[in-house]
């Protein structure tokens, strides 16, 4: 008996160590995961080539609108680029003691929490980039934007709940219900105000292309160590970066691309405030 107790407060000794991992051995752990720490490096280097070629593609273009497209496209791999340094350096992973009823109930589960940190700040951005794209009146951009960004923090809170196997899974589904909100204006809204504007070729592409992507990372979830545990943290941690490549830096150069040598007809779009039938009272843009 005084054996098994011994043995007992052992594991719970070095449970508590490993739950109260320092920075630098956090930083080691990734490190020494080659798979996962992968994962991380490639997404600095693509988007700090990103940014140098965004910056490049940008430096004729004059209309404030399209201006304004390329500031709010270029914050996604800068955004990036500070979120994976984040992730490499253990600053914004922590180890979590997944609850009762998790596939890995009891086990220390590595959370990269930092993700959700770059998804808040880099994905309103995009939509705010393809709003603009299509015209969007500014109702529909307000809407929008609030819904990805409680999307992100509640799906933040999905990641960090470890009281209650259940309550994670109700923050999953709030996360969820958001999105319906942005695929609502992003499939239903905005196509109608894009081929009112004359960009309907363009934005239907990205917006396949960011439907499909996004529609991946709760997926991802669901399948990952936060999730229903069927995919180890490594290979989670690869597939939102993938998702990443594509939703963010491919993304971003076919909207760029698009937009400098299409400026004029950026230019002659109405303000954020008109909608399709002018009817706000806003003063339309200056040509």
């Amino acid at each position: 008996m005084l054996e098994a107790i011994a043995g007992d407060a052992a594991a719970i000794a070095q449970f508590g160590t490993f739950l109260e991992m320092t920075q630098p051995e956090i930083f080691e752990a990734v490190q020494d995961d080659a798979l996962l720490s992968a994962s991380f490096w490639v997404n600095i280097a693509l988007a700090g080539l990103s940014i140098l070629l965004f910056v490049y593609m940008g430096r004729n273009v004059k209309d404030p609108r399209a201006q304004l497209i390329f500031v709010a496209t270029l914050m996604v791999p800068l955004v990036s680029i500070s979120s994976y340094t984040g992730l490499v350096s253990g600053l914004t992973i922590s180890f979590l003691e997944m609850p009762a009823g998790h596939a890995l109930a009891g086990e220390e589960v590595l959370t990269m929490w930092g993700r959700y940190l770059t998804w808040a700040l880099s994905t309103p951005m995009i939509l705010l980039a393809l709003g603009l794209l299509a015209g969007s009146n500014a109702t529909d951009l307000f809407t929008i934007l609030v819904a990805d960004i409680s999307m992100c923090v509640t799906g933040l809170a999905a990641a960090l709940t470890v009281s209650s196997h259940g309550l994670r899974w109700f923050w999953y589904f709030i996360s969820c219900m958001f999105f319906l909100v942005v695929l609502y204006v992003l499939l239903v809204k905005w196509p109608e105000d894009a081929k009112a504007n004359g960009t309907a070729e363009i934005f239907n592409t990205l917006k396949i292309l960011t439907v499909a992507m996004w529609l991946g990372y709760p997926i991802f979830w669901a399948l990952g160590a936060e999730g229903i545990a069927v995919l180890d943290v490594a290979i989670t941690s690869w597939a939102y970066s993938g998702l990443d490549i594509v939703a963010k830096y491919i993304f971003a150069f076919l909207l760029l691309n698009w937009v400098a040598k299409n400026e004029s007809v950026i230019a002659d779009m109405p303000s954020v405030g008109v909608d399709r039938s002018g009817a706000s009272g806003a003063a339309p843009a200056d040509d």
